[in-house]
């Protein structure tokens, strides 16, 4: 306390003293002290208590404070881990779209086929659209979108040689196309471009191809099923018990057992499929097919995780609540579907 507070005059009986006569504020010294036997005695030790509560305080020292509560010395109690996604979204609008995928697959072949040209001209559409915003990277999209579902067409009616020559094709679009601006960043825009023409159109071709084979409603099922189970398997096992990080400064949420977990899954759902679902196949053949799978599909996940951490964005898009884009769910997809369309003509044939 500064010597000048004590000339600010006390209720009556505060600290159980008698009443004082009013003294005008000034320095410590005009202070008149009540003429009780005692009474310079008792001031001098509340002034000695004052400064000490002031030090302690480090407020006003006539100031009524109230006795704060010791702060607890317990460890927080453990947080629940929580999934990053709106979970119920999440499972109503996978179910909502396996369902479509299930009734356009086994119905008319030529129905699904549509369904990958529309998820492919969505897809490019939101990676040219988050490459533009993000990076100021104009890659065209109108001869994507028109060479990706010629690729997509050509793969289902001509097999592997028709996809190259549409992707070839493609590619010489996105050149010629993207003259008609300045010259200025050309090379990049058209290789990414190009980029962005191997990446969806070209990659989702062969799930095209896999429909082409006289169980091909079978093998494409297999592949959507081995796909989602490993990503299934490596979110529970994960969230469950995931400790080690597997690629912290790509994807922190991806840990060494969500891994273990994916690749387990996955063989038993590949052993399972090859058994029942595709002609000829056996149970290892399904647990090498699994195996692959689960590569895949993390390589896939990882790869995407890049190119937004590089964009700067946590989705591609927000058409698929609980999911976000298209791109978002194509990520473990695509470059899993040249993967299975070649074990599989190897395990049982292209017929």
């Amino acid at each position: 306390m500064n010597d000048s507070s004590r000339g600010v005059p006390q209720a009556a009986g505060h600290w159980g003293a008698p009443e004082m006569r009013a003294a005008p504020v000034g320095p410590a010294y005009d202070v008149r002290v009540p003429d009780v036997p005692g009474a310079g005695r008792d001031a001098d030790d509340r002034d000695d208590r004052d400064r000490g509560a002031g030090r302690l305080s480090g407020g006003p020292l006539f100031r009524d404070e109230i006795p704060q509560e010791p702060m607890s010395t317990a460890p927080p109690s453990p947080q629940k881990k929580r999934a990053g996604r709106d979970l119920r979204a999440a499972i109503g609008v996978g179910v909502g779209l396996g369902a479509v995928i299930v009734a356009s697959l086994f119905i008319v072949k030529a129905v699904f086929v549509a369904v990958i040209v529309l998820a492919v001209v969505v897809g490019l559409w939101e990676l040219t659209s988050r490459l533009q915003e993000r990076k100021g990277i104009r890659a065209p999209l109108i001869p994507l979108a028109v060479g990706g579902a010629a690729m997509v067409v050509a793969g289902y009616v001509k097999g592997a040689e028709g996809a190259w020559v549409a992707m070839a094709l493609t590619a010489l679009a996105v050149l010629v196309w993207r003259m008609a601006q300045p010259p200025e960043d050309y090379l990049r825009d058209v290789t990414a471009g190009v980029f962005a023409a191997f990446y969806v159109p070209f990659l989702a071709t062969f799930v095209a191809m896999l429909l082409t084979a006289d169980d091909g409603p079978q093998r494409v099922l297999t592949f959507l099923l081995l796909t989602v189970v490993s990503d299934t398997g490596a979110y529970a096992v994960g969230w469950r018990f995931g400790k080690n990080k597997l690629a912290p400064r790509i994807s922190p949420g991806k840990t060494r057992e969500g891994l273990f977990g994916a690749v387990a899954f996955a063989m038993v759902a590949g052993a399972l499929c090859m058994q029942f679902l595709i002609d000829g196949g056996s149970w290892w053949q399904g647990l090498l097919l699994g195996l692959a799978v689960a590569a895949s599909a993390t390589l896939g996940d990882l790869g995407e995780s890049m190119i937004k951490r590089d964009l700067g964005i946590k989705d591609m898009g927000t058409l698929l609540p609980g999911h976000g884009g298209i791109m978002d769910r194509l990520d473990s997809l695509l470059p899993t579907a040249p993967v299975v369309w070649l074990l599989l003509v190897l395990f049982v044939g292209s017929a």
